[in-house]
């Protein structure tokens, strides 16, 4: 299967980002969360359960975690700049994630993000969507 490679990365250059996705952008709307958290950092997230997701950052200072709302989910943003670069969750031991798209150089060739409100869901339904939606290739190479 070939894959469409998008990149991008923060706004200071210390974390890039790598998505390969099955179908070209025009087969994706990004997803906007309505969350207070999402909503203050613009984010519009991205994901092919069947892609890949490649996070890079240089330095060990430059990849900041962070937990909000139910805790299940670990947001990845630089710890330089600010910006929010991904959510990744361990489900069923393993790593899947999805990506900021406003992080992508092309991202203009997904459109206007679709409102969601998955503060609305159980836990429960929220680990099930995230399994079946995020990526489930996800590497993070930070120094």
């Amino acid at each position: 299967m070939s894959l469409f490679t998008y990149r991008g990365g923060c706004g200071c250059g210390a974390i890039s980002v790598e998505a390969a996705l099955c179908n070209d952008a025009s087969r994706y709307r990004p997803r906007a969360c309505d969350c207070s958290f999402c909503t203050r950092h613009g984010a519009a997230y991205l994901s092919d359960a069947e892609g890949r997701l490649v996070i890079r950052a240089e330095g060990h200072d430059s990849l900041r975690r962070y937990r909000q709302g139910s805790g299940n989910a670990e947001c990845l943003f630089c710890g330089r700049c600010g910006v929010l670069a991904s959510m990744v969750c361990r489900i069923d031991g393993r790593l899947r994630g999805t990506l900021n798209s406003r992080t992508l150089d092309e991202m203009a060739a997904f459109g206007d993000p679709a409102r969601v409100s998955p503060k609305m869901l159980s836990v429960e339904e929220k680990m099930e969507r995230w399994r079946q939606m995020w990526f489930g290739n996800v590497i993070i190479d930070a120094d």
